[in-house]
């Protein structure tokens, strides 16, 4: 127990990591949020993933300066026996204070209006090809079109999640219900649900819900022992029916990023459809309808089916190119099992996130993503400034020796390629339940 100087030890700390009994550790003062994680804007799971253990460095990375102000009432008297600050813990607060400084987290540029107003012609575009037009091509032109607008407005609502986008919060609620519920069919309840835990929790195998794709996608063979998801809450069982998609997922995964659109519609209906409590849950259930009624009607509006099967075929396949980019930057990095840990927060954000090496003139076509550990050490950050901070977290890596991964387009997509074939093969060996052929021999013919 907690001795008369108000010190705790670190192994008492880690008994307090229950829903109903969670404390946490920031700057070595012990603060108990049980009660404030049910109010906690993003959800009990980040403090969950975190309880029992020092999370300082997750703080820092996701609130404002002006939450610090905040934590007194969470106090509870106690301090950490022995708390030390590694030096790239030391050297990472610097730069975020730097950062703060230079008011970057503040900058926010005028980048969300303009790509709003692109959006809405986009739209337009769209729309008028499907009413007015009776050329096939420009009907799939159209589709395509969509596709290309439900990718832009995920960039706003990507960013909108981590920080405000617009003048004030009710406009950023507004932008975030009509680039995601209403114009992309995606619940933003949803996505900050499982974005705030891929965050938290970044390449844990049974923490972090963006690697658990099971039956389509393995990039472990750890799956194969049928791990139990901490974020879903259940098995995920790697039965015959598994076995057999993982052995072709490197044939597989482009088709299947196609239609990847299809699996985020299904779980934005399920989270909204079950007994979770989602925040604000009436205005994602009507963005939700907003958009089954918009996008199917302007389908109908076609001349026949062939024209409106191609229309949603080609709207799901250009947005593909997005999901294709959120595994690039993770599928191929290093991977661990368990619980995030809070003192070596800036070492697991960097070994666990690929960027992806580009022009300026093409950070349009990324939204972001391509400054990936950037964006996973500093989330509050608008991405207007990613390349500008790029070099101090270089120079940060370089200091302590750990690596700052980058390749381009092309080497990132054929590196995922390699880890999703060396889990089939694993998959292959594991069992004498998928056959092979000549075809599977010939292609994968070593020496």
């Amino acid at each position: 127990m907690a001795d008369s100087k108000g010190y705790i030890s670190k192994t008492e700390l880690e008994t307090h990591k229950k829903p109903d009994d969670l404390w946490i550790s920031i700057q070595g003062k012990i603060y108990d949020v049980t009660q404030w994680s049910h109010h906690h804007p993003g959800g009990p799971l980040p403090l969950l993933n975190l309880a029992g253990q020092d999370a300082t460095d997750a703080f820092i990375a996701y609130h404002p300066g002006i939450a610090w102000q905040y934590l007194d009432k969470f106090f509870t008297g106690y301090y950490l026996e022995g708390y030390l600050v590694s030096d790239i813990s030391k050297d990472y607060r610097k730069l975020a204070v730097e950062f703060s400084k230079m008011g970057l987290f503040d900058k926010k540029g005028h980048g969300t209006c303009i790509l709003l107003t692109i959006i809405a012609l986009l739209f337009f575009i769209c729309v008028y090809g499907v009413l007015c037009c009776d050329k096939t091509w420009v009907h799939l032109c159209c589709g395509g079109l969509m596709g290309f607008l439900w990718i832009q407005s995920g960039w706003i609502g990507h960013d909108s999640g981590h920080y405000t986008v617009m003048s004030n919060k009710n406009l950023n609620r507004l932008a975030q219900l009509l680039t995601g519920n209403c114009l992309a069919g995606i619940s933003m309840g949803w996505w900050k649900w499982t974005h705030n835990a891929h965050h938290i929790a970044c390449n844990s195998l049974d923490f972090d819900p963006d690697l658990q794709h099971m039956p389509f996608f393995t990039v472990s063979s750890k799956f194969f022992n049928s791990i139990t998801s901490a974020f879903y809450g259940r098995k995920l069982n790697f039965d015959s029916l598994t076995r057999l998609l993982v052995s072709y997922q490197h044939w597989t995964f482009y088709p299947v990023m196609c239609f990847a659109r299809i699996n985020l519609f299904a779980q934005s209906i399920i989270l909204l459809l079950s007994k979770r409590k989602v925040p604000n849950k009436g205005q994602e259930i009507f963005g939700i309808l907003v958009f089954w009624t918009w996008y199917p009607l302007l389908v109908s509006l076609l001349p026949n089916w062939y024209e409106r099967v191609m229309f949603v075929v080609v709207s799901f396949a250009v947005t593909g190119i997005q999901h294709v980019q959120f595994c690039l930057n993770h599928f191929s990095s290093s991977v661990y099992v368990g619980p995030p840990n809070g003192n070596d927060w800036f070492e697991k954000q960097t070994d666990g996130t690929l960027n992806i090496s580009c022009s300026s003139w093409m950070d349009w076509f990324y939204g972001g993503l391509q400054f990936q550990v950037e964006h996973h050490l500093f989330p509050r950050l608008p991405r207007c400034h990613l390349r500008t901070i790029s070099p101090f977290v270089k120079e940060l890596c370089k200091k302590h020796n750990l690596a700052y991964n980058c390749a381009s387009f092309w080497k990132a997509n054929a590196m995922t390629i390699e880890t999703l074939k060396s889990a089939a093969l694993q998959a292959r060996v594991l069992t004498n339940a998928v056959p092979k052929n000549l075809v599977w021999e010939a292609v994968n013919t070593h020496g």
